[in-house]
């Protein structure tokens, strides 16, 4: 029941906040456009900017054959990954500004993808009872939630300061960054952090080879993702990155043994082989 319950967790966050969302949307559209509406309006933007982060992290979490990564450390995770990842991509892109004077996308990417395994990175260095790729993944993914929720939940505020309160961009802006959150941010942070994650667990030249090439498809992605901003480059850039996580995730589940193989302890493994 307890593994049934985990495994369709992400339904249920799903369905709830897609439900407190337009519940939230439906009083401000019946309050009219006083002040009164204004209030419900951080309630909005804060749904609606984490409704499918969170429920793509509930889903990375929730698949079979995984061991869950606490919950306390997915919200460490989330929480800080996304205001340190923000606050440190916000400080990383204004000091290259005023250097460069103009700041290329490519720094844009390699500023935001650098900030955002900042609280990964600190999880892998105190947290050192697992350092498997698939809880690394989990973490990434975390961190990336967060920094995409805030960065949307900025966006959308613009977007209902510059209409001077039209819901509609607001929504609009919600809608569109909401939807591909998954396929971007909780994407290419998942994929470099299980890569990170691994290189910790059996340190080595491929493995570290590895995470830099991983780093530096993500910063690539997200720099494509930047610099051309069409439709069709989106479908054809979130369509790879989301695919490669998915795969990632599946190759990152732990397999049952083999039929006939008997289970062997922990503790049985452990005293027979104490070196």
């Amino acid at each position: 029941m307890g593994n049934t319950g985990r495994r369709w967790a992400w339904v249920a966050v799903l369905l709830v906040g897609v439900g407190l969302h337009l519940l939230v949307l439906e009083t401000l559209a019946g309050t009219g456009t006083g002040t009164g509406t204004v209030t419900f309006v951080p309630a909005l933007i804060l749904l609606g900017a984490s409704v499918a982060p969170a429920t793509f992290l509930a889903f990375a979490q929730s698949l079979p054959g995984r061991r869950p990564v606490p919950g306390s450390v997915v919200g460490v995770a989330a929480l800080l990954g996304g205001v340190i990842g923000v606050v440190a991509a916000g400080w990383l892109e204004y000091d290259a500004l005023h250097r460069l004077g103009v700041l290329p996308m490519a720094l844009v990417g390699l500023a935001e993808e650098t900030a955002k395994l900042i609280v990964p990175a600190g999880i892998l260095l105190l947290w050192h009872r697992h350092r498997s790729p698939a809880e690394g993944l989990v973490i990434g993914v975390a961190s990336g939630a967060g920094f995409a929720a805030l960065e949307t939940m900025g966006y959308a505020f613009a977007a209902f300061v510059g209409s001077q309160g039209n819901l509609g961009e607001v929504e609009q802006t919600l809608l569109v960054r909401g939807l591909t959150a998954p396929a971007a941010h909780l994407a290419w942070t998942g994929l470099t952090a299980a890569a990170l994650f691994a290189f910790a667990a059996a340190p080595g030249g491929r493995k570290l080879a590895a995470f830099l090439l991983t780093f530096a498809a993500a910063v690539t992605l997200h720099t494509c993702w930047d610099t051309f901003g069409t439709q069709p480059a989106y479908v054809f850039i979130g369509g790879v990155s989301l695919g490669w996580l998915l795969l990632r995730l599946h190759l990152d589940r732990e397999r049952p043994p083999a039929s006939g193989t008997p289970v062997v302890p922990a503790s049985r493994e452990t005293a027979a082989h104490p070196g």
